[in-house]
């Protein structure tokens, strides 16, 4: 089971055809976009997703804030929007549902306000209840996290004492960074500054204990990178690929 996870960067715009290809390469049963939108680009996207196979969709793009940045999850196999009590309040930014797979899960595809809006600790703090709280068997909580560890996860200083708290407090509770798991010292970054040009791995996905034991991989993978073409060609973010075994 393939879990692609993808800031495709302001609803995919011109790049959208492009998207829609590479994201056919990767072979993905379930894929979860960040900054998709109510927009043309993004509807077309979405079309080609459930061309793809990927006929269960759920949104939270409004059609009436088009260029509002949201999230799509796109899977396989039939899925059911949930309501945590704890959730973040940001309804653009937080989607959770249950995925009727062979190895059935729920998945929180999330995209973390960033520092300045004021709003990212509080976001913060509502995943981790969620996470504290859990009672609802396998599942990963994966997207743009805005957050990292320092020093390892970031060029140049960027990631707040608070910020790798967050990730430690997750990991306390059984819910461990995906990458990290599997790659604890390696250096990987999943966007680059666009002014200073310093890379930081902002991407994750975090997988609990019932689900950890099906983990298989987590790699990045830069969209356009294998044909020789600038690594920012698709979006600004790399993909995250979350391999999961059916049976552990």
């Amino acid at each position: 089971m393939r879990i692609v996870a993808w800031n495709i960067r302001a609803g995919g715009g011109v790049r959208v055809p492009a998207i829609g290809r590479q994201l056919q390469r990767w072979a993905p049963d379930v894929v979860a976009l960040s900054e998709f939108r109510a927009t043309p680009p993004s509807g077309l996207l979405r079309a080609a997703l459930a061309d793809c196979g990927l006929v269960h969709q759920f949104t939270t793009a409004d059609p009436r804030r088009p260029t509002l940045n949201a999230l799509l999850v796109a899977t396989r196999w039939p899925l059911v929007r949930i309501r945590l009590r704890a959730a973040p309040l940001e309804r653009a930014r937080w989607l959770a549902v249950s995925v009727a797979s062979p190895l059935p899960l729920v998945l929180g595809a999330l995209h973390v306000p960033n520092r300045v809006s004021g709003r990212k600790y509080p976001f913060l703090d509502a995943v981790l209840a969620c996470a504290r709280g859990w009672s609802r068997g396998p599942a990963l909580f994966v997207g743009d996290t805005n957050s990292g560890r320092r020093g390892l996860d970031e060029q140049v200083p960027a990631f707040s004492a608070r910020e790798e708290g967050w990730i430690d407090a997750l990991g306390g509770c059984g819910w461990r960074d995906a990458f990290r798991h599997l790659r604890p010292d390696t250096r990987a970054y999943t966007w680059y500054s666009p002014n200073g040009r310093n890379g930081f791995r902002i991407d994750q996905a975090f997988v609990n204990a019932p689900l950890l034991e099906h983990l298989k991989d987590a790699a990045y993978v830069w969209g356009g990178a294998g044909q020789r073409r600038r690594r920012e060609l698709l979006s600004d973010h790399a993909a995250l690929i979350v391999d999961l075994a059916e049976t552990a």
